[in-house]
């Protein structure tokens, strides 16, 4: 049996050989133009085109896998980055559980979109690209199988040819040998040379046969399927291109709201951060008024900054005339110190009584009532229990009265609103004429002086501005304090003023601000 299956192999060895010999030969011969060679344009267009088409859908192919790779990078990528936001979030930060739960989100994302494009896109081409190798090589059994046609056609050809020429030449030999041989012998020569001769003839014709058979039967089969592989590459494309953009469109959507989400989560941080640092400034503003109001009685013994509301001003004269009233109005403008927020009683305190001695001085008529109730006014005053004492009423009549309760609430009205902060060093007080002193300093006029100026404070300490309304000092500045254009917005333990070396180089206010008080010292 071995010795059977051996010689069956070399049977089928030796064959092989001898085709690829055959087929060898015919495609030199082709190549010189001795042979003819079997041709169809329709066909090798259509290989052309098979061709092309796995060319492309390699390409294809190549270029999703390595989308694919550059997916999984980004997924990587992506999950790091997630990771290193994990590590760097700290537990009391807002939305630490969202975050974690986010970044899991964004993970199974990733993974989908990889898993989906794989599924789908990259599976739909690798199915159209598995039927391209199989066509291949059917196509080049077609071109060995028409070679082998060709082979057996031109050696049916030469046969025919050579029969003829054979036949002549055979006729001559075979008449002597007839004619020497026995007459019974003549007949079976001439049988045998013609049996010979059809042997090889019908060997070849079917050899010829047989080729034709199997070559055509390819070239029908692939005829039929290349142009239909042909037009199929553009459902391929279509399915695996739109199943892509519907992944990436879905992939993108939720990847806008987790990334959304994030940034929300990244704002609301950022709030509570700005939220905490105003708590922190507010406190630490409030942390400077208790210090301001602790160290109040120490810069006030050096130079007062904020005096309480006015005192009460004495009773009227008995017939105030309306110069009078007009005149101690004027007074109170100059005199009256600016209301502050930082005043602990409601009840007014006034000025020093004996400027109002000194104007009493110099009435045409003055009134003895009058004068005895400032005396006991004024020692009060000294013994620190004004607001206690009442003077003496003497009878008036209820028209004087009424005229004078009306004088006495129109003067206070006006002072409380037009008064400024005055200086009240032992200088200032010197002053024989208030009236000038206020039209010179408080409102500038003459150039010199910023508008609304009051006096002047020296830096003690140095101050960092932490709003864009504030004045940053160092120690050594001079600052020019200035009224306030409303005093409701006076905050208690702050004043408004501008260095004196800004007003002396720009001559604006521009750069005005407001400081804490007790950060400086009256000059």
């Amino acid at each position: 049996m071995a010795e059977i299956g051996k010689g069956v192999t070399a049977g089928k060895l030796a064959s092989n050989v001898q085709k690829r010999l055959s087929r060898a030969q015919e495609k030199v011969l082709q190549k010189l133009g001795k042979a003819d060679e079997t041709r169809d344009a329709a066909f090798e267009e259509m290989v052309a085109n098979f061709n092309k088409q796995m060319t492309e859908g390699t390409k294809l192919q190549k270029d999703l896998k390595a989308y694919m790779v550059a997916v999984k990078t980004m997924h990587e990528a992506s999950r790091r980055l997630q990771d290193c936001l994990a590590d760097m979030y700290e537990p009391d930060w807002y939305g630490k559980e969202e975050t974690d739960a986010l970044a899991e989100d964004l993970d199974t994302l990733w993974l989908e979109y990889h898993q989906n494009i794989t599924d789908q896109s990259l599976l739909c081409v690798d199915t159209y690209l598995a039927q391209f190798p199989e066509i291949k090589a059917r196509i080049a059994k077609r071109d060995r199988k028409m070679v082998d046609f060709d082979s057996a056609r031109h050696h049916f050809n030469s046969l025919q040819k050579s029969k003829k020429k054979d036949e002549a030449k055979i006729a001559k030999p075979a008449a002597l040998l007839e004619m020497a041989a026995p007459s019974w012998a003549q007949g079976l020569i001439s049988a045998h040379q013609v049996a010979q001769t059809n042997l090889s003839y019908n060997q070849a014709e079917e050899e010829l046969g047989r080729a034709q058979k199997i070559f055509e039967e390819l070239n029908v089969e692939l005829q039929d399927e290349l142009p239909t592989l042909w037009d199929s590459r553009v459902g391929v494309y279509v399915n695996a291109f739109q199943k892509l953009a519907n992944h990436q469109e879905k992939f993108h959507r939720e990847m806008g709201n987790l990334t959304q989400n994030l940034h929300d989560i990244m704002t609301k941080l950022e709030e509570q951060r700005e939220l905490k640092r105003d708590d922190a400034a507010i406190s630490k503003k409030g942390e400077g008024k208790k210090s301001e109001g602790a160290n109040h009685s120490e810069s006030a013994a050096v130079a007062p900054k904020k005096l309480g509301l006015p005192p009460s001003r004495p009773p009227p004269r008995l017939t105030p005339s309306p110069d009078l009233r007009q005149h101690c109005a004027d007074e109170d403008e100059d005199l009256v110190p600016a209301t502050t927020k930082e005043s602990t009683s409601p009840t007014p305190q006034g000025p020093s009584w004996d400027l109002w001695e000194g104007q009493s001085a110099t009435e045409p008529t003055p009134q003895p009532v009058v004068d005895q109730c400032t005396e006991e006014t004024q020692s009060d005053w000294n013994s620190n229990d004004a607001t206690n004492q009442s003077c003496p009423q003497h009878s008036w009549n209820d028209a004087e009265a009424a005229e004078a309760e009306e004088a006495w609430s129109h003067d206070q009205d006006y002072a409380a609103q037009t008064y400024t902060e005055p200086s009240w060093d032992d200088d200032d007080v010197g002053q024989g004429e208030w009236g000038d002193e206020e039209s010179t300093v408080a409102n500038g006029s003459d150039g010199e002086l910023p508008p609304g100026f009051l006096y002047k404070v020296k830096a003690v300490h140095e101050y960092t501005a932490t709003d864009g309304d504030e004045l940053e000092l160092n120690v050594g500045d001079i600052v020019l304090v200035l009224a306030f254009d409303n005093p409701d917005e006076q905050d208690d333990g702050w004043l408004l003023g501008l260095k004196e070396s800004h007003w002396l180089q720009k001559k604006n206010i521009s750069a005005k601000g407001v400081f804490p008080e007790n950060f400086t010292q009256k000059v």
